[in-house]
């Protein structure tokens, strides 16, 4: 018993490690030029660290960022990586105002779609990312999800194109759960931080 409170205890100190690492950039310009903000967790409100977001680098950890504050509006999801300029991480224009970090990003990933609200209808589940949903799902819309682990992000189009959501672990008995104006999902990827 105390060796595996030791291992546990080792393990959630990683993980608080971990997080307390994980960065992102915002610039107000593109190519990572002009006045910039560096950012280490949760942030509701970014309008009073700059005016306008052109370019992201992500140091570490897995992001989304929302167009209003408060965790609001269209959603993008970034890993690990450089984005230049908004198109990139699929941006309709220069405006970010808030950003949290996204959990559960590592080992197994499970998700459960379904047809109709409710956990009701055809149901199948995924393991893996899906750039085309309909070639394994018949349906054209997903009214409610099960994530069972890890974090997904749904795509309006297939091939990971159109409007995001992100879905952690949890129950969404509708898709305005999720933040969808309409259940069309067109594809779906695991977040994955390497």
């Amino acid at each position: 018993i105390i060796h595996a409170q030791t291992s546990l205890t080792m393990y959630y100190n990683y993980i608080i490690r971990q997080q307390s690492f994980v960065q992102i950039f915002f610039y107000e310009d593109r190519n990572f030029q002009g006045l910039h903000y560096e950012c280490s967790g949760d942030c509701p409100e970014l309008s009073s660290h700059f005016s306008r977001c052109n370019s992201i680098r992500v140091e570490s950890g897995a992001w989304v960022v929302y167009e209003r504050p408060n965790y609001m509006g269209s959603q993008y999801i970034l890993t690990r990586g450089e984005y230049p300029d908004y198109q990139r991480w699929m941006g309709y224009n220069d405006t970010i105002r808030s950003c949290r970090i996204i959990r559960h990003t590592t080992g197994m990933h499970r998700i459960r779609v379904y047809e109709r609200p409710d956990f009701a209808g055809q149901m199948i589940e995924f393991s893996e990312d899906s750039p085309n949903l309909s070639e394994r799902f018949r349906h054209p819309e997903v009214h409610s999800a099960n994530v069972l682990d890890g974090a997904w992000v749904f795509y309006e189009h297939p091939n990971y194109r159109g409007r995001q959501h992100l879905l952690e672990r949890g129950e969404y008995r509708r898709h305005t759960e999720w933040g969808g104006m309409q259940a069309n999902v067109g594809s779906l990827r695991r977040v994955q931080d390497f």
